[in-house]
């Protein structure tokens, strides 16, 4: 019975109205800091990914699956090697911007795997200027190659600021996550020194700047960061120069 529902109600969902939507393919390149590269074992990349979103009466989707090291071999040292990560967000819409919110992480390499689920509440305010901002709570899930169960809380935020120079588009953007009240278990060993992210949070996110010279071309330079997350205890930083081709 669940999945004839399933079956039926997804469909039904798609095919209302839609507000808007787009897509894209990209071409990007990661360059760590030296500081990063010498305090871990991350390694610079470039990524092929397919992003795409839309929004409808009853509420949002968004997507981005990516490609790491596609020239690399899959069996090779980890953060050298080639990989699969992929993003999803869900909201249903509830009442005057707030949302029932879901998101996904997952990350699969040769040695490691991760699956990160929040599910919790967002609110999305926009002005007429078409500044958008989305802050959400949520409960925290990892399933990776160490740890599975519930780890903490993750709050965030995602927002995008566009404007105009010499009648040239831009938007300043950025995507920002805060994890807490990690389980012990998941950054502690038995003897209560750190391991992986090693601490009871952690910072990840990115600031970006997004040129749009062309309604099928967009360049962007993003700011990554993070601080106990994707495996280290220290702060990384880099720099990620896009290309993306629009569909819509």
């Amino acid at each position: 019975m669940k999945k004839i529902f399933v079956l039926w109600i997804a469909p039904a969902l798609l095919q209302a109205q839609i507000y808007y939507w787009f897509a894209n393919t990209q071409v990007n390149y990661l360059d760590w800091t030296d500081k990063t590269e010498s305090d871990t074992t991350q390694k610079d990349f470039f990524y092929l990914s397919i992003e795409g979103g839309a929004g409808w009466k009853w509420g949002e989707i968004y997507s981005i699956a990516n490609i790491e090291n596609p020239n690399r071999n899959y069996h090779e040292t980890s953060t050298n090697n080639l990989r699969y990560t992929a993003f999803g967000d869900f909201d249903i819409k509830l009442h005057d911007g707030f949302r029932i919110h879901f998101q996904d992480f997952f990350l699969h390499g040769y040695t490691y795997h991760v699956n990160d689920f929040v599910v919790g509440l967002s609110y999305k305010y926009r002005n007429k200027q078409g500044f958008w901002i989305k802050p959400f709570l949520g409960i925290h899930r990892t399933n990776d190659s160490f740890y599975d169960g519930w780890n903490g809380y993750m709050t965030g935020w995602v927002f995008d600021l566009p404007f105009t120079i010499m009648e040239q588009n831009f938007s300043l953007a950025q995507w920002n996550e805060i994890e807490f009240e990690r389980d012990k278990k998941f950054y502690l060993d038995n003897d209560g020194a750190p391991i992986g992210d090693g601490s009871k949070w952690g910072l990840n996110g990115a600031l970006s700047l997004w040129w749009y010279p062309h309604r099928s071309i967009t360049f962007g330079i993003q700011y990554r960061y993070a601080k106990h997350k994707l495996g280290f205890l220290s702060y990384q930083s880099a720099l990620i120069t896009t290309l993306k081709i629009n569909f819509h």
